[in-house]
């Protein structure tokens, strides 16, 4: 037996061991959707559970017995409430995924009372409301009681807590409604009682409802009705039970009736005749979906005339005569009402929709994302627009696509900020040195002075490869970031006099955790960093792209902070450009961000408050005993007693710059065999060219 294997190459053997695996697993979802109001998995993945167990009770009929999902309804009653048996049971409505399912509900009914082709069927279409069923009695105009579903044979009591739903009347308003009359309909929620639910949920520190169906059902089965009385209930009538005598000769009349005796019906249910005609409101419903306040899955098709209900019966656990056709698995439609721009740790701006809330999957989806500036250009997504949503693997919801995208008055294209929306910074996006496209994701030029991203700079700021301030570790930075003692750099090292000033309250030494010994301690080892080598200086201000390796070449290349600052700041300078891009090792990507940095005011601003508090050492001094200290070396051909790598490390080991192209600057160009264009081009320039020996001649290795 394979719970993979199709249906129809299923043994009799495999058939009855899946068939009961089936009725395990349905049972136990069937307990925690109507008992614990708690699903433990998607409408479509259940839907998917009954569809393979109907299979093979169509293909192994012996298999069908009292006992299985296919003949019940829902769950027992959960013995919390006393229980009411329903005078006519209520049964659940098949399903419908697809138009041709549609098509073929309405040729078997056509089928089944013998109806020729021209002859017109009457369908009402209804929103099918996710909320949780519930049957109304009443006698002589009276409420006598009501109940839940439970498992369509009998329900739990719960008449006290329907008394509390100001759309449920406890006695019925003059009219000719019938002595004995059973109402049935659909508790719910609305999406803005739902929120304003769970933010009180909130404020006294209670764990949030997970959608409105389940807020619903746990309202109405609250043991104490004036728990129910709080909350937010609202009920739709569409069908009924036990009549005394007929309500109408069709579905349609019988609805109108409900409304005349003072229930809400749903004003979107309609009389259709037709497939074309069913589904041209199907996809109207579906579309007004997102605006309707409450939760729908799909719309409720039902034969109108009654005696032609009558005349088709029942099958199983629902009727021939309505069925219910299902919005697609795990999409909802709905209205995007913005478009908000997120900045994360590493400066990523990501744009994020901003929904009219609606449930998918069984959660209630406020928010989406939309991935980057070219995702909403290519899906041409625009504020107020309907849109499809869908939760990617369950988890992730993100836009589909446009419904209405020729609607008219749709406003401009989204325009993309070119500046960050924390810290106003400019935000780039940045050239792939592989395939010289831009990036796709736009980034904040702001560093260290973005909100967004400070608290990772500083924590990398103060890191082992950095600063390496001792007592200076996540924790501490997290805290006095959040207490707005270190926003930027520099106020890690004004912290002493900030604190002996008393500027800072309650003083450091005075905060828990925290004593005159280690606030000492963490000064005097924020002092013993005050002095700084070049390199790390670099590392430290965690520009993008320049990490330890390329710090370490800048600072061997520049040797003095100004001497490096001067350059960044005038990268727009071609020949200071194509200086820095000479450098081996440094790439197109780390001079385009070291560009974007310091051309950025408020990094200029940053970087002046901050080098006031530090003394930023030169790089070491190279031996005056080098022959080629301070000289810019460029290596072509190949070379045969050491591979390129090793010489380029032995030369900047010995002081020497190493670059990748000839310029007016190279002093030594060392060419193996197969040099081509670096060497014409040095001849040209009058750089002088050395043989391999010869350059180990010149370094005293010859």
């Amino acid at each position: 037996m394979s719970a993979l294997k199709d249906v129809e190459h299923l043994t009799e053997s495999e058939a009855r061991d899946e068939h009961a695996r089936l009725a395990r697993e349905i049972a136990k979802h069937d307990k925690a959707y109507y008992q614990n109001d708690a699903p433990k998995i998607s409408d479509a993945a259940y839907d998917a559970l009954r569809q393979r167990l109907e299979g093979i009770e169509a293909r192994f009929p012996t298999l069908v017995d009292l006992f299985s999902p296919s003949q019940r309804v829902g769950a027992a009653p959960s013995g919390k409430f006393g229980e009411i048996q329903h005078a006519v049971p209520m049964l659940s409505l098949g399903n419908a995924f697809n138009d041709e399912d549609v098509a073929d509900f309405i040729g078997r009914i056509r089928r089944f009372l013998g109806l020729g082709d021209t002859e017109a069927v009457a369908i009402t279409a209804e929103p099918k409301i996710d909320g949780l069923s519930a049957s109304l009695r009443y006698e002589n105009g009276r409420l006598i009681h009501g109940a839940t579903r439970g498992d369509g044979a009998s329900g739990e009591d719960v008449t006290r807590n329907l008394l509390t739903l100001d759309e449920i009347p406890e006695v019925l308003p003059e009219g000719d409604w019938p002595e004995v009359l059973e109402v049935r309909g659909e508790v719910y929620m609305s999406h803005a009682d739902f929120d304003a639910l769970n933010a009180r949920q909130r404020e006294i520190s209670k764990p949030e409802y997970k959608n409105p169906r389940n807020a619903a059902a746990g309202s109405l089965r609250q043991i104490d009705p004036a728990m129910t009385a709080q909350r937010p209930l609202r009920f739709f009538a569409y069908a009924w039970g036990e009549v005394s005598e007929p309500l109408s000769d069709s579905q349609m009349g019988a609805v109108e009736k409900f409304a005349e005796w003072g229930f809400v019906t749903n004003p979107l249910m309609q009389r259709c005749e037709g497939v074309e005609n069913l589904l041209e409101h199907y996809r109207a419903i579906e579309a007004q979906r997102a605006s309707l306040g409450y939760d729908i899955d799909g719309v409720v098709y039902k034969v109108d005339r009654l005696d032609w209900q009558e005349r088709l019966g029942f099958v199983a656990r629902a009727p021939r005569w309505a069925i219910a056709h299902k919005f697609p698995a795990e999409q909802a439609t709905t209205r995007l009402e913005g478009i908000d721009i997120q900045v994360g740790r590493t400066g990523a701006l990501t744009p994020v929709a901003r929904l009219k809330p609606v449930t998918v999957g069984g959660v209630v989806v406020s928010n989406a994302t939309l991935h980057n500036e070219d995702e909403i250009a290519r899906k041409d997504v625009r504020v107020g627009d309907m849109v499809v949503i869908q939760r990617a693997g369950d988890v992730i919801p993100q836009i589909v696509r446009v419904v209405d995208p020729e609607r008219p008055g749709r406003p401009e294209p989204f325009a993309f900020p070119t500046e960050c929306p924390v810290c106003n910074s400019r935000a780039v996006r940045e050239h792939d040195e592989k395939t010289g496209k831009l990036d796709a994701v736009r980034r904040c030029t702001g560093g260290l002075i973005c909100d967004a991203q400070v608290v990772e700079r500083l924590k990398h700021f103060v890191s082992r490869k950095a600063f390496d301030i001792e007592g200076l570790g996540t924790k501490q930075i997290e805290a006095f970031h959040a207490e707005g003692l270190v926003k930027e750099p520099a106020d890690i090292f004004t912290l002493r006099t900030r604190n002996l000033a008393g500027e800072i309250d309650p003083p450091i030494q005075t905060r828990e955790g925290w004593g005159e010994t280690s606030a000492a301690n963490l000064f005097n080892a924020i002092d013993e960093r005050r002095a700084i080598a070049l390199a790390r200086f670099l590392n430290a201000l965690g520009i993008r792209h320049v990490g330890e390796n390329t710090a370490a070449l800048l600072a061997r290349t520049y040797t003095s902070w100004n001497s490096f600052c001067a350059a960044s700041a005038h990268l727009t300078d071609e020949a200071v450009r194509a200086e820095m891009m000479g450098i081996d090792g440094i790439g197109n990507a780390a001079v385009e961000a070291l560009e974007q940095y310091f051309s950025e005011p408020h990094n200029q601003d940053l970087m002046e408050r901050l080098v006031a508090q530090l003394d930023i050492q030169d790089a070491e001094a190279i031996s005056s005993d080098s022959p080629v200290a301070g000289k810019t070396v460029v290596f072509t051909g190949t070379l045969e007693r050491m591979t390129r790598d090793e010489a380029k490390a032995k030369a900047q080991s010995l002081g020497a710059k190493v670059a990748g192209s000839v310029s007016k600057k190279t002093d030594y160009l060392v060419a193996g065999p197969g040099a081509g264009s670096k060497a014409k081009k040095a001849a040209d320039l009058g750089v002088e060219t050395l043989t391999e020996d010869e350059w180990f001649s010149l370094i005293g290795e010859g």
